[in-house]
């Protein structure tokens, strides 16, 4: 009988099994991440052990730990890039701007809720609320990554917006953490076990907005102290 094509005496030699590129590396650390998030967020921190989150993504726990040093820097890592992927940027923000103040507070809300009250963002806040005591620092990168951008934009946006330059900085910012703090309660709710559909969440943006813009522009700095 004559070899065929598949032959082991007529196919070619075996490629080596080399050390992996550089870029191939990063891959495999950013899958494991995106693992070690998902089964922290199923499980909690306590009850996800490194092992498993090894074996999820066909490593041994030695390769985890080379990254590593032990499951509480992998937590934060996980859980430290994905508020980052999960925060709306800045840029993205100052594209929803338009010159009506209405519609651009509806599009930043829309866009704001719409990353909060997705199934990851859902649990991402359950799980920075819970481990908040042990991790202060994610919290923090919470804030200064996700609320801090927004809120300097609407700052900016209402003193910009403010008939006859009657918003100073303070006052501003005090106005849009307000604000912020009001469009947060669908997320908070959702966290409970709450639920949101389309027409729903439309009615709640509707409302904040305009309880916000109707009290608005009584905010406004003190007269000058006479000379």
């Amino acid at each position: 009988m004559s070899d065929s094509l598949t032959s082991p005496r007529l196919a070619g030699p075996r490629p080596r099994a080399g050390r992996p590129t550089r870029e191939q590396a990063v891959q495999r650390v950013e899958q494991m991440l995106d693992r070690a998030l998902e089964m922290f967020l199923e499980s909690g921190f306590e009850l996800t052990t490194v092992e498993a989150i090894a074996a999820s993504v066909g490593m041994t726990k030695r390769t985890v730990y080379a990254r590593f040093k032990d499951k509480r820097e992998l937590f934060r890592a996980a859980v430290l890039r994905a508020i980052d992927r999960w925060s709306v940027p800045l840029e993205t923000l100052r594209a929803l701007e338009s010159e009506s103040l209405e519609e651009t507070l509806v599009a930043f809300t829309r866009v704001r809720m719409e990353s909060a009250l997705s199934p990851t963002g859902i649990r991402l806040s359950q799980i920075t609320n819970a481990e908040a005591y042990r991790f202060p620092e994610i919290r923090r990168w919470a804030y200064e990554h996700g609320t801090l951008p927004a809120l300097r934009f609407l700052a900016d946006l209402l003193r910009r917006h403010a008939p006859g330059g009657s918003l100073d900085v303070r006052c501003s910012e005090e106005l849009a953490l307000a604000y912020i703090t009001l469009a947060s309660g669908p997320a908070r709710s959702a966290s409970l076990g709450d639920s949101f559909d389309r027409e729903r969440l439309e009615e709640r943006i509707e409302l904040y907005v305009t309880l916000f813009l109707n009290g608005v522009w009584g905010c406004t700095p003190s007269p000058a102290e006479p000379s």
